[in-house]
């Protein structure tokens, strides 16, 4: 297991880049050496009554000048109070956490949905394979320019407004899109269903699980997923998210 650390990171920067969703650079000491695409770390807020963390997903890294970009969308007070912090703040991190994608030489789908695309936008610059990236959006986009750096990109938004009028699996039929290995992560809806196009293809299939998590280190069990394979840590049919996860092979969980 790779190590992780407690530190004071400082915003670089920090925009809004859609509506309610932002994006953060830090600077980090540790973290971002050790940090691996699909990792996450755990954000402290200031605020004293809000003892837990907020779990998000490491977008990018820059290892050379020590730092990790975050893109969150704001859905609580936590999130809010890390919206409204400036250039120079410093925020407690934990990181990096969670066992990332593998990195495989095959031509891949990289599967994103919501706040559910950032983290594959490191994978899209460590994966040196032929990629396509099937990005699905409620309404507003973000991180296009990004993606589009790093390969084809195919967009499906649920009210028509760009790209396929639909979801992911829209847009891969309707580009006549195949693929040797698929890696994926938003929503369950979207995930179920990923799962299933995978299996009825017979194709190598990666995910990512979003879920609400309290210690993110594994201890408190509140991250549980259900499980083909039986745990050696709690004995039953469970994986913890946060640290057998959050990436899984498809095959290897059930929801």
């Amino acid at each position: 297991m790779a190590e992780k650390y407690k530190e004071q990171a400082v915003i670089i920067r920090q925009e809004e880049i859609s509506y309610g969703v932002y994006s953060m650079w830090l600077k980090t000491e540790q973290v971002a050496g050790q940090a691996k695409p699909g990792q996450f770390v755990s954000v402290y807020c200031h605020e004293g009554s809000r003892l837990l963390p907020r779990p998000i997903s490491i977008c990018e890294i820059d290892r050379e000048d020590r730092a990790i970009r975050i893109v969150y969308r704001v859905v609580g007070k936590g999130t809010e109070e890390l919206s409204q912090m400036r250039t120079g703040r410093c925020l407690d991190i934990v990181g990096p956490l969670g066992n990332g994608f593998p990195l495989k030489d095959k031509k891949a789908f990289l599967i994103g949905g919501g706040i559910g695309i950032p983290p594959l936008l490191e994978l899209a610059k460590e994966l040196k394979s032929e990629k396509q990236l099937v990005l699905g959006y409620r309404d507003s986009l973000f991180l296009q320019e990004e993606f589009k750096k790093q390969g084809s990109v195919y967009v499906a938004t649920e009210d028509g407004s760009y790209g396929t009028d639909g979801n992911v699996l829209d847009a891969i039929r309707e580009n006549g899109l195949n693929a040797e290995i698929i890696y994926a992560c938003g929503p369950m809806p979207m995930l179920r269903a990923v799962k299933a196009y995978a299996k009825e293809r017979g194709i190598e299939c990666w995910i990512s699980l979003e879920e609400r998590m309290a210690c993110g280190i594994g201890a408190c069990l509140g991250c549980v997923c259900h499980s083909k394979e039986r745990d050696s840590h709690t004995n039953v049919n469970n994986k913890r998210i946060c640290k057998e996860g959050p990436v899984f092979r498809a095959e290897e969980v059930e929801f």
